[in-house]
């Protein structure tokens, strides 16, 4: 058993048994709960913890755990009503509401409840995560001198020396900021490139998270169609011309949630016409390290192509380890690049020198080869899996495009069909899958799911979820 969820379940046994106990009455020895539930030390120690954080036992180092007395009465709630006013009221003079709607974040993030396979996550699932290598790099990290000391704002040297070889052979430590992850970078670059009211080009369909990031900072996200070749150019240059904007975001590299890879043919147009508008691109280049095992050699990133600093480079480590290692960077060239700095520092001062020499000691291990490897295998066994599953007990659900990197599907439903009836179907038959009208900008072509082969336990999960996918869609489509 994982060890998450032997936690998860020594913490419910544990609290189930609680009422056997008087307030400050002393639980039994962590020794006597090992022997019984016949779990780790550590387990315990957890559990334990886990308890105290909910105020329920009371640790007490060389005593042990006690029953935590009663809470006193709840209070009665405040009066909450006056934020309405406040937080409205400057809505009339706002060019675009800041009023921001995280549902569409909040799917990839939230955990699902027990029993229900998690079509809808947005991580690697634990058992594909390199957890005994960030472990190692973690104790490896806190050993080094200086380790909790403050880093340089702009990030730790070799790492960021790390990160600039993998953009482009142009690309030096001196261009590249380190940053909590690849949302946090996102946030910086829009705020750093657009004014609050001014439109943002983006692709249509595009990932919810840059969307809510542009509405929080009051910009006007603006679309332009996707098709398997990636963003199409006419339309592009088009939105450039009938709107003024100065910067496009962009995945080219099997991009969220298509999958689609920007065509050679399409690379240098896109930078020559951002450049003809005067615009920055920022390439969110979100998936480069999960490549599947037949993808074949990968087109640079759009940076290596760009002298000029048309292009703002957004990376991170995040997606091929796992949620917690918050480690990315912006990386750009020219006066933007100062900018960038002056609001990364303003709003974050630094990441975490631990986090970022953990970050080090893992990619300079031998481990972390073999774990993108293995990454890539496997992703490529469970996309294979999902889409033959699909194809089998769902032929009505169409996959316009099987990618060779990522972690989703893109599948559009049969015309007339109502999404949210079939994710609320889904949902009751235990299976979470992502709607896809978040990922529009504007109205949806067609109703369409978006449904992860990452964050499930295998195979197997895979076309039990798709057979509860079929119970689901039977329900919704009559």
């Amino acid at each position: 058993m994982h060890e998450r969820s032997s936690v998860a379940e020594l913490a419910n046994s544990l609290k189930s048994e609680l009422h056997r106990y008087s307030p400050g009455e002393k639980l039994p020895s962590s020794r006597a709960l090992v022997e019984r539930y016949r779990v780790s030390p550590v387990t315990v120690s957890r559990a334990l913890a886990r308890l105290a954080s909910e105020g329920l036992v009371v640790t007490r180092p060389g005593a042990g755990a006690f029953r935590a007395a009663a809470r006193a009465g709840t209070p009665p709630p405040g009066d909450t009503s006056w934020q309405e006013v406040t937080l409205s009221a400057d809505a009339a003079t706002e060019l675009v509401p800041r009023a921001v709607d995280a549902s569409g974040v909040l799917v990839t993030l939230a955990a699902p409840p027990p029993g229900v396979i998690e079509f809808n996550g947005g991580y690697l699932h634990p058992s594909l995560q390199p957890e005994q290598a960030m472990a190692a790099a973690l104790a490896r990290a806190g050993r080094r001198p200086g380790a909790w000391g403050r880093p340089p704002t702009e990030g730790l040297p070799e790492l960021r020396e790390w990160f600039a070889r993998g953009i482009a052979d142009t690309c030096t430590a001196a261009e590249v900021l380190v940053t909590a992850g690849g949302q946090s970078a996102l946030t910086t670059a829009l705020r750093a490139l657009a004014p609050p009211g001014a439109p943002v080009l983006v692709e249509s369909p595009t990932y919810p998270g840059m969307l809510a990031i542009a509405r929080a900072a009051g910009l006007r996200p603006v679309p332009v169609p996707v098709d398997p070749d990636g963003v199409r150019p006419d339309l592009l240059a088009a939105a450039f011309r009938a709107t003024g904007a100065r910067v496009f975001v962009c995945q080219p590299l099997f991009q969220n949630p298509t999958g689609a890879v920007l065509s050679p043919a399409r690379r240098p147009e896109v930078l020559r016409i951002a450049r003809e508008a005067g615009a920055f691109v920022v390439e969110d280049d979100f998936a480069r390290r999960m490549v599947h095992a037949d993808a074949g050699p990968l087109p640079a990133p759009l940076a290596a192509d760009d002298p000029d600093g048309v292009v703002v480079h957004v990376c991170s480590l995040t997606k091929a380890t796992s949620p917690s290692l918050r480690v990315g960077v912006l990386a750009a060239r020219g006066p933007v690049l100062e900018r960038l700095r002056a609001i990364h520092v303003v709003d974050t001062f630094f990441v975490p020198r631990p986090l970022q020499e953990a970050a080090l000691e893992l990619v300079g291990s031998a481990a972390w080869n073999r774990h993108l490897r293995s990454v890539s295998t496997e992703l490529k066994t469970r996309r294979d899996t999902l889409a033959a599953a699909l194809r089998t007990d769902l032929p009505e659900l169409a996959l316009p495009h099987i990618p060779s990197g990522g972690y989703h599907l893109w599948a559009r439903l049969p015309d007339g069909t109502d999404e949210q009836a079939v994710v609320s179907a889904a949902l009751r038959a235990g299976v979470a899958v992502a709607p896809g009208r978040p990922y529009f900008s504007a109205e949806p072509p067609a109703a369409q799911l978006r449904l992860s082969f990452a964050a499930v336990a295998g195979p197997a999960e895979i076309t039990e979820g798709v057979r509860r996918l079929r119970t689901a869609c039977d329900e919704a489509l009559g």
